[in-house]
């Protein structure tokens, strides 16, 4: 049984959890860098509802998905909070598409473009220890033995 939990998340406290994720250091004017206190409200994004900001200094505009995986979509944070949970959980694309309300190829579209993106942050460099463990994974393929 699925139940809709999108109701259930308070706005505010997505966009709070998100700004601390994707912007640690707070949000700033991805085209020049200016604090986002050298800003204005410029608007409100339709889709999302997150508020567009101008740039004082370059006049660029920007919100809370710019510069991140989700820059240019049209979820709103506490979709881009369940997605995100719902990746990490390892819950599948449909039922996170039921959950959310949204299509399953956006679902889908989106945990390609997550995993694409932590695939790209994952470093090159071999682990500098000489020694290293780890445990046994059993895998249960589907063989049968005599």
């Amino acid at each position: 049984m699925d139940f809709p939990i999108i109701g259930l998340l308070d706005e505010d406290l997505s966009v709070t959890w998100l700004m601390k994720h994707f912007h640690p250091d707070g949000l700033k004017c991805p085209h020049c860098q200016a604090d986002s206190a050298e800003s204005r409200y410029f608007r409100t994004n339709e889709g999302s509802g997150l508020p567009v900001y101008r740039c004082d200094q370059c006049d660029g505009i920007y919100h809370l998905y710019s510069g991140t995986v989700f820059e240019g979509s049209q979820l709103t944070p506490p979709q881009v909070v369940l997605l995100l949970r719902g990746f990490v959980q390892g819950q599948t694309s449909a039922q996170l598409a039921r959950e959310l309300g949204l299509a399953y190829k956006t679902v889908l579209k989106w945990r390609h473009r997550v995993q694409a993106n932590a695939e790209a942050l994952q470093p090159d460099s071999p682990i500098p220890d000489t020694h290293s463990e780890s445990d046994e994974m059993f895998q249960n393929a589907g063989e049968k033995r005599a």
